[in-house]
């Protein structure tokens, strides 16, 4: 009865919410370090203090940083977690919390950062995302590869505990996609995908060759109620949500039938601690897939009409989005995680449906209500 009661509270007063600009990231990228780095044979000493790591996490201000500074401080302590971007933080980021300025296409910086703050852990979540990284290849090759080049020889000069994550467009057309396992051809077509895959062997690499405590998964889609989507071909999970509360009224850019695997946001950011703090001697991997649910936008809508039963969707393909799904997994194999680190999701498609909706709706509440 709450759950509903808060949906038809929200549909009678909803208001606008402010929208999140892609140009502030695009406009703000600049300076490539063009410095090399060297690393003999002799490994740096591994950071050691693992009950308290002073963590920097890159891109914070996208759609995973903010959420996963507020869970990595309840666990280390507010000060042990420091969030950067190249963007100016809303106040409530900013008051939550260390925050700082940090270019990953800037070597400098970025070593100035890490020294200076004494950081043991670094999660890299600063990229270029796949619909928009097909529109702008240049951008995306600088943010996902000279970006990530920095953050590996950075991480390996100073010995520290290094993520960044994956994704399922690592993944392509001539990869297994039903389910689709971790050792397998990738093969992808998008920059993005591309990018990610010279992440992962990078990483593992560095691991191999000079003791890098590399670690890394691939993320579903991934939904949440509290941040806008940044330019992904999974985001019209999200957006549906909105668009059914404020208006009743969604616009799907992929086909009803593309099915694609999902997770909400809490089970990616538990499974992203679990891996961090994971011992070193339980991974037999140093990239793992992670599954959850998998939806076609047909069930989701059905799902949501459950709780909303006058929510219109007309369906309006985007070419460019829909190549990149049919090239993706439809569900991932993900027994690796589950065995070695104890990986299980808590939300299925109806927990998760449930939990947006009502999340959105105390959001528009609360708004109404300053």
């Amino acid at each position: 009865m709450l759950v509903m009661q808060l949906l038809r509270g929200a549909v009678k007063h909803a208001g606008s919410s402010p929208q999140c600009s892609i140009e502030g990231l695009i406009s703000a990228v600049r300076g490539i370090s063009s410095s090399s780095r060297h690393f003999g044979k002799t490994h740096p000493p591994p950071c050691t203090d693992i009950d308290h790591p002073k963590i920097l996490i890159t891109g914070g201000l996208g759609q995973l940083g903010v959420g996963l500074a507020k869970l990595l401080r309840r666990r280390f302590g507010k000060n042990n977690v420091i969030l950067s971007d190249i963007r100016k933080p809303p106040n409530h980021v900013y008051h939550n919390g260390p925050f700082i300025f940090s270019d990953i296409l800037d070597y400098k910086n970025l070593r100035e950062i890490v020294v200076n703050n004494n950081i043991s852990w670094l999660v890299h979540y600063s990229a270029v995302l796949s619909a928009v990284g097909e529109s702008n290849v240049a951008l995306a090759k600088e943010v996902n590869i000279t970006g990530l080049h920095n953050i590996l020889d950075i991480a390996t000069e100073h010995g520290l505990r290094l993520f960044v994550p994956s994704t399922i467009g690592a993944f392509g057309p001539s990869s297994p996609r039903d389910p689709t396992p971790e050792l397998c051809v990738q093969r992808p077509r998008t920059i993005y995908g591309v990018s990610k895959v010279h992440a992962e062997l990078m990483g593992e690499y560095y691991h191999h060759r000079y003791g890098l405590d590399f670690r890394c998964l691939r993320y579903p889609g991934i939904i949440s109620a509290d941040s806008q989507p940044g330019g992904g071909t999974t985001d019209y999970a999200v957006q549906i949500f909105h668009a059914a509360m404020k208006t009743g009224f969604f616009e799907c850019n992929l086909r009803s039938d593309t099915r694609l695997p999902m997770m909400y946001i809490d089970d990616c950011l538990r499974a992203t601690l679990e891996v961090l703090e994971a011992p070193a001697e339980s991974l037999s991997s140093r990239t793992y897939n992670i599954n959850a649910t998998s939806f076609t936008p047909h069930d989701l809508i059905l799902e949501i009409q459950k709780a909303l039963p006058d929510l219109k969707v007309i369906y309006n393909v985007d070419p460019v989005r829909q190549a990149i799904a049919d090239g993706w997994p439809m569900a991932l194999e993900d027994g690796a995680a589950r065995r070695d680190w104890g990986w299980k999701h808590e939300y299925d498609l109806s927990e998760l449906v449930r939990t947006m909706l009502t999340h959105i709706a105390t959001g528009n509440q609360l708004a109404q209500a300053y």
